[in-house]
């Protein structure tokens, strides 16, 4: 029945794509961004969950000040 549905719709074949072409710029996106972030900020965020409340900045701005 289901698939007697999605028959009917006019131009059905063209969300597969959509939502492939979606997937795919998301993960070049984010992949460009891995490639280009700043290396000594990721150190410093991975490293925000283990600081006491005392040393930790409080926002990434306050962060790039400091240093």
């Amino acid at each position: 029945m289901e698939k007697n549905v999605l028959q009917s719709i006019t131009g059905v074949a063209i969300y597969p794509l959509i939502s492939f072409a979606i997937f795919f710029l998301f993960f070049i996106g984010l992949m460009v961004y891995i490639l280009i972030v700043n290396r000594q900020h990721l150190s410093t965020m991975s490293q925000l969950p283990l600081e006491d409340n005392d040393e930790a900045p409080k926002s990434h701005l306050e962060h790039d000040v400091l240093c």
